[in-house]
């Protein structure tokens, strides 16, 4: 939820946040969460990590009606030290990192309507609380995300935000887990997507690819349409792990003279889980 271009609405606190305002939400705003959250609910197990469950129930998200954030912040405080806080909608980027970095995450504050079930550009509450909390209650995710933050930091100092914007779309976002059972998804949004959910995981169109650090930050995405490839971490312990320990200025300097890599392409070094046919995206140009 970043974009460096942004002026601070009025009404706005220093930090861009603003009352939830939880009161003020319709009877049908209540209803949409509610349809939205039932659907992904029957869809997801057997499709996301366990972990993802996991917070659903720790963080008692199946209680009907869109959540107040006061109350879903005091239990993600005590699972993990994590708060929700609400801002109007995108925020700049130095906002958004320093919010992640100290350990608070921020939500939009509107509901998208019933005619934008399955679409929608800007992130809503759905998606930032349904699709990104849940693994905040995970401790070692939460780690990643506040380790996240903090790399975003040092990335503006260095002016590589665009590159670590890519870590985040293909990891927070967009990203698969392995399992035993199989590739699971964690990413928010893959499992607040009814349709990408299911596309992810099972449509033989996408690549699905192993992760690699340097790689990912050299990829571009997609951010009207489904991926064209998938990124796969064994799990988050290896991805708290690279990111904690990997030394990320000399990586950027390493990455300027590099060409960019396109969404659909496979390199010759890839760990190659499911080549994509890229049939959707063939179909839509």
């Amino acid at each position: 939820m970043a974009d460096a271009s942004l002026t601070r609405p009025a009404g706005t606190a220093a930090d861009w946040t603003i009352p939830q305002n939880w009161s003020s939400y319709s009877a049908d705003d209540h209803a949409t969460w509610d349809r939205l959250f039932a659907r992904q609910a029957a869809m997801l197990p057997g499709r996301v990590t366990p972990e993802f469950m996991d917070g659903l129930d720790i963080l008692r998200l199946s209680k009907p009606g869109i959540p107040d954030f006061e109350e879903l912040s005091d239990r993600l405080m005590k699972a993990t030290g994590w708060q929700v806080v609400a801002v109007p909608g995108l925020v700049p980027d130095d906002v958004f990192f320093d919010h992640l970095a100290n350990r608070r995450f921020v939500a939009g504050n509107f509901i998208r309507r019933p005619d934008q079930l399955d679409y929608l550009q800007e992130p809503d509450v759905f998606h930032d609380v349904f699709g990104h909390v849940p693994l905040l209650a995970n401790p070692v995710f939460a780690d990643y995300m506040q380790a996240y933050g903090r790399g975003g930091q040092r990335a503006a100092s260095m002016g590589a935000i665009e590159r670590l914007s890519r870590l985040y779309w293909y990891t927070v976002e967009f990203g698969l887990v392995r399992s035993d059972e199989g590739l699971r998804l964690y990413g928010a949004g893959i499992v607040s997507s009814f349709t990408e959910s299911r596309f992810a995981l099972e449509d033989p169109s996408p690549n699905r690819l192993g992760f690699d650090l340097e790689r990912v930050m050299r990829t571009r995405y997609r951010i009207d349409d489904f991926q064209q490839s998938y990124f796969v971490i064994d799990s988050f312990d290896d991805l708290l792990d690279r990111t904690l320990n990997t030394d990320f200025a000399p990586l950027y300097e390493r990455l300027t003279a590099l060409p960019e890599v396109q969404p659909a392409t496979i390199l010759p070094t890839d760990h190659v889980i499911t080549r994509g046919t890229q049939a959707h995206a063939v179909a839509g140009a």
